[in-house]
């Protein structure tokens, strides 16, 4: 992806708003929008949205748990597990 070709005043988006919309659809790289030359947008498809708050909810929770071991609050995984059992 270069990104310098996907840089696009507003005026641009507000012109070919349907065609930019249905290239995002078929899978073309984000947009960025400017405003007075200054990057102030990205238009991405719905599920590459998606898939990227996904990945951003494990990598925090990747982060909670680094942060629970380094402040020694974890246990080993079979000690969990077996409470489970035995619950």
């Amino acid at each position: 992806m270069k990104l310098s070709e996907q840089v696009k005043p507003i005026r641009y988006l507000k012109a070919h708003a349907p065609e930019v919309i249905r290239g995002l659809a078929e899978g073309a790289d984000p947009v960025i929008i400017t405003l007075h030359g200054e990057a102030k947008a990205v238009l991405q498809d719905i599920g590459s949205y998606e898939q990227t708050q996904e990945t951003l909810a494990l990598l925090k929770l990747l982060a909670m748990g680094q942060k629970e071991i380094e402040e020694g609050d974890a246990r080993p995984a079979m000690e969990v597990v077996n409470g489970l059992r035995t619950a």
